[in-house]
C-alpha cells in the first residue's frame, strides 16, 4: 500500500508543477490554473493519507470508499464541463456582437470611402 500512497502523491505533486509551469509560460488562465492546481493537491493529499478517503466515505454512508473518490471525480469532471460550456457561449456572443459592429462601422464608413475614391478619381484625371 506504500507503494501507491508515493505513487498517487507523486502524480499529485508533479500535476502540480506542470500547471505551474503552464501558469508561468502563459498556456493557461489563472483561475484554471488555480482549480487544477486544488484538483493536484487533492490528489496529493489523498495519496498521502488514504485513510481521508475512507473517513470521508464513512462519513457519508459509503460502504466502499472508492466509489466516494469515483463519484467526486465525476461531478468535478461535470462541473468543469458545464464551467467550459457557459463560458464556450459567452464567448461566442461576444464574437458575434463583434462582428456586428465592425458590419455596422464598414456600413457606415461607405459613403467616405465613396467620397474619397471619386474625390482621387477626379484628381488624377484634372
Amino acid at each position: 500500500m506504500a507503494q501507491l500512497q508515493i505513487t498517487t502523491s507523486l502524480l499529485g505533486i508533479g500535476l502540480a508543477v506542470f500547471i505551474l509551469y503552464l501558469l508561468r509560460r502563459d498556456h493557461l488562465h489563472l483561475v484554471h490554473g488555480l482549480f487544477w492546481i486544488g484538483v493536484a493537491a487533492c490528489a496529493a493529499i489523498l495519496g498521502l493519507w488514504p485513510g481521508v478517503t475512507d473517513l470521508l466515505a464513512r462519513t457519508f454512508g459509503f460502504a466502499y470508499p472508492p466509489a466516494l473518490a469515483l463519484l467526486l471525480g465525476m461531478l468535478l469532471l461535470i462541473i468543469k464541463a458545464l464551467h467550459a460550456d457557459i463560458q464556450s457561449t459567452q464567448l461566442k456572443r461576444e464574437l458575434k456582437r463583434l462582428n456586428q459592429r465592425i458590419a455596422m462601422i464598414e456600413v457606415q464608413s461607405e459613403p467616405m470611402n465613396a467620397r474619397s475614391d471619386t474625390a482621387m478619381f477626379t484628381e488624377s484625371h484634372d
